[in-house]
């Protein structure tokens, strides 16, 4: 450790000291001497200590730098979303010529917009949570405009004695590309036949009926309730299409932190006189201290509602429908939905969630189709249990949000 502090106090305690000797007489070893000696020598041993340890956290900072410069993932460090540091693999990652062109800038100046809401709730998250965040897809902007895909995690550290949030990621665009076009290549024409059969065999159903009650009118044998059938067999086909467009390639979901208790609620009170008529009770029942999801919430309701209908539907002639939503272990939120239905054969269960397979006399199998597919998007479990005459049991898994206690500023 460097002791240039220390003598150079000590020297000006000399100095000064040898000043009032010449000067005023005064004798050199006295007690204010080898007080203020002391004083000084402490002063600068402390000084000397402070500026050792101040140099060794910037040569530590400067080797960790250096390690993430090395790194091939790209790292940016961002504090209330402005770029505080980049490593070099994130400079090329961006197309810039070097970490200034990036460096003072807002994270959303290269989001692209249909991703922004997602990514300021991810910065939320990512200060509330004690560890990494799951790894998400978000779709960037080069500083040339071009586009591309990049899976990152975050992480809240501190950061210049600050807090900030670390992501690590890398560019997927060739991967996600590649695995679209092997899935495309591969389901593509096998779903497609699935898709063109049902379509035809849904929709000739209805058709055929409109052609033969358009014959008779046009016999001039009008009847109010062919008008009826008509109307009623054009809304099937109009229910058809348009469970067709919610499976259609979605947009970026906004995934925003919400109360399951809330949703489920909400969801419940909107399916309540449905129940009723169908002399159906719907009980709930939720675990205290649950924590928080994060989803889609119109998404995740549609689900809810999707399979609340599905249960009435199952008990033509009345019955209780129990929900139970609880914490389980893994930091998941367990929905549990058992219903007193019909039930499903064993040799159904494995065709479940495919298309045009249902055991609904007039069902297409989309409904249950898009659950899966959304709690998939969401990084969830759908499972189902059946035994014919005796009901179903639905569960869904949800990742839940755990919260630090502490503040993160």
């Amino acid at each position: 450790m460097n002791k240039s502090g220390q003598i150079v106090l000590v020297l000006i305690s000399l100095l000064f000291t040898s000043y009032q000797s010449v000067f005023n007489g005064d004798d050199f070893f006295t007690m204010d001497f080898f007080i203020f000696t002391l004083i000084a020598w402490l002063v600068g041993w402390q000084y000397d200590k402070a500026r050792y340890y101040e140099k060794q956290a910037r040569s530590s900072e400067e080797s960790y730098k250096q390690l993430l410069d090395s790194l091939p993932e790209s790292i940016l460090i961002h504090r209330d979303c402005v770029i505080v540091y980049v490593n070099q693999a994130a400079v090329w990652m961006m197309g810039a010529g070097s970490e200034k062109e990036i460096i003072g800038k807002s994270i959303l100046d290269f989001i692209d917009a249909e991703y922004e809401e997602r990514i300021k709730e991810r910065v939320k998250q990512a200060k509330k949570e004690k560890r990494p965040l799951n790894s998400i897809e978000h779709r960037l902007k080069r500083l040339d405009g071009s586009k591309f895909f990049f899976e990152v995690s975050s992480l809240s550290i501190l950061y210049g004695k600050k807090r900030a949030v670390l992501s690590i990621g890398k560019d997927i665009t060739s991967r996600k590309l590649q695995s679209e076009q092997l899935i495309q290549k591969s389901e593509k024409l096998a779903m497609l036949g699935q898709l063109a059969a049902g379509i035809a065999h849904e929709i000739r159903n209805p058709l055929t009926s409109i052609k033969g009650f358009i014959h008779l009118l046009q016999a001039n044998n009008r009847k109010e309730e062919y008008f009826d059938i008509v109307f009623s067999e054009l809304d099937r086909i109009n229910e058809i299409v348009g469970e067709f467009l919610v499976l259609a390639k979605p947009s970026a979901a906004t995934f925003v932190e919400q109360d399951v208790k809330v949703l489920i609620k909400d969801v419940v009170t909107l399916i309540n006189t449905q129940s009723i008529l169908n002399n159906v009770q719907i009980f709930v029942e939720f675990e205290s201290d649950l924590p928080m999801v994060s989803c889609e919430k119109n998404q995740i309701k549609q689900v809810f509602l999707n399979l609340l209908k599905n249960s009435i539907e199952a008990m033509p002639k009345g019955g209780i429908i129990d929900v139970k939503v609880r914490e389980k272990e893994d930091d998941q939120i367990s929905i549990i939905i058992v219903d007193q239905g019909v039930g499903i054969p064993k040799e159904r269960l494995s065709t479940l969630g495919e298309p045009f397979y249902t055991t609904k006399e007039k069902g297409t199998g989309l409904g249950l189709m898009t659950c899966y597919k959304i709690i998939e998007g969401h990084h969830g479990k759908l499972n189902i249990q059946s035994e014919v005459n005796e009901g179903t049991t639905i569960e869904i898994m949800l990742p839940a949000i755990t919260q630090s206690l502490l503040k993160m500023k």
